[in-house]
């Protein structure tokens, strides 16, 4: 099996960033409903759902940031990485159907601790639907076997 390796720590730079995009998906609701045992139905059921504030079905707000776990996980740091922690903030709901754009940028990196803390947007069009601060523990470059 070939090695698949992210970016290791000391390649890391700051206002370094990668994006993903993932259309939202009726089918996305349903699996992670099942995945995760949520199944409130303001994300289940659209007639409950109108009678709420937000007047239909939304995404469930951890959906959204497991968009987040994507990027860090497949793009930046990418493979190897290990998700430590998420501090985050919706401003509006994310919608079946709603194209996400989920961008992650380093906002540090401590090179003693092996982590690095990155600045994630989630936006919908032109409007943030969340921000977020993700603290990540990134692997260090490999030494060479004559080092």
């Amino acid at each position: 099996m070939a090695e698949v390796r992210g970016i290791a720590l000391e390649e890391m730079e700051i206002g370094q960033s990668a994006e993903a995009v993932r259309t939202v998906t009726e089918e996305d609701l349903d699996l992670f409903a099942k995945v995760s045992g949520d199944y409130n139905p303001v994300h289940m059921d659209e007639e409950f759902a109108r009678s709420t504030p937000f007047r239909g079905r939304i995404a469930h707000g951890a959906l959204v940031a497991s968009f987040i776990s994507g990027v860090l996980g497949n793009q930046l740091p990418g493979p190897g990485a290990i998700f430590l922690g998420l501090n985050m903030r919706f401003f509006l709901p994310t919608r079946i159907g709603d194209e996400v754009t989920t961008r992650v940028t380093v906002k540090s990196v401590d090179l003693k601790s092996r982590k690095a803390v990155m600045q994630c947007i989630c936006t919908v069009g032109d409007k943030t639907t969340m921000e977020a601060e993700a603290e990540v523990m990134v692997r260090k470059r490999r030494r060479k076997a004559d080092d």
